[in-house]
């Protein structure tokens, strides 16, 4: 059996050299996810903006309904994901299953309410401050959401990135929708999971390093991100008394 030290070694040659097995691996879960976060972002950004500034009969309910789904297990969503693309599946004409783009949907479902629940948090937080007073300006719900979106689009930058990290990190859906298929469907975490059960630790190991770096580096965005959105807000404090970093 490869030692830890040999496969640690191993794993760090793989990706100071760029090995194309494992460089096509990365660039495949990066673009997956990349398309995954933009489709879900889209949706989830204004959705929970509206639900932040929204007042309606249900509205209760629906935020229970969403703050159930972001606890509903990655595999659950495959599987769901599976049942719609499956030739006897509503969207089985599409032939979008064991496919990049099957991949890309079940990430979507999977950070759409982690966009959606983060965001409308945070323009509520918002609504709950400034709200009254665009109100008594003539703003309308839509636009409150639009103005108040935009008033934390720093903080709303970290939700955005929350949502890749989620997104590149999950195995369970993409491994059942997209089949784990070499040089087709085949992404990091997929293949951390079946490396390991072949016994080819370095190439794994080499995987779950590059992983790990991904996620670090998001880490380091978010920070950067939160510095930056602080000196933004002591500075329009210094040179301005308005509450809020838009105008109407």
């Amino acid at each position: 059996m490869t030692s830890f030290t040999e496969s640690a070694a191993t794993a760090l040659q793989l990706i100071t050299s760029l090995d194309a097995n494992l460089m096509a691996i990365v660039a495949r879960s990066l673009w997956v996810s990349a398309w995954a976060t933009l489709f879900a972002c889209v949706l989830g950004l204004a959705l929970g903006a509206l639900l932040g500034v929204g007042r309606f009969a249900g509205r209760d309910t629906l935020l229970a309904v969403l703050n159930t789904f972001l606890a509903v297990p990655s595999v659950v969503v495959g599987l769901v994901v599976y049942l719609l693309l499956s030739r006897t599946g509503p969207l089985g004409f599409l032939g979008w299953l064991f496919s990049f783009k099957a991949m890309v949907l079940a990430q979507t479902l999977l950070v759409l309410p982690v966009v959606t629940a983060l965001t409308r948090q945070v323009v509520e937080d918002a609504q709950n401050l400034h709200g009254e007073q665009l109100q008594s300006l003539g703003a309308g719900t839509a636009l409150r959401g639009v103005l108040l979106a935009w008033d934390e689009r720093y903080a709303l930058l970290t939700v955005v990135l929350a949502a890749f990290g989620r997104a590149i990190s999950e195995v369970g859906a993409v491994m059942i929708v997209g089949g784990n298929i070499d040089g087709f469907t085949r992404v990091m975490t997929t293949a951390i999971a079946l490396e390991t059960s072949k016994g080819d630790l370095p190439l794994a190991l080499g995987l779950g390093l590059v992983l790990l770096l991904v996620v670090l580096l998001l880490n380091f965005m978010v920070a950067a991100v939160r510095r930056w959105r602080e000196g933004e807000e002591g500075a329009a404090g210094v040179g301005s008394a308005a509450p809020l970093g838009v105008g109407l």
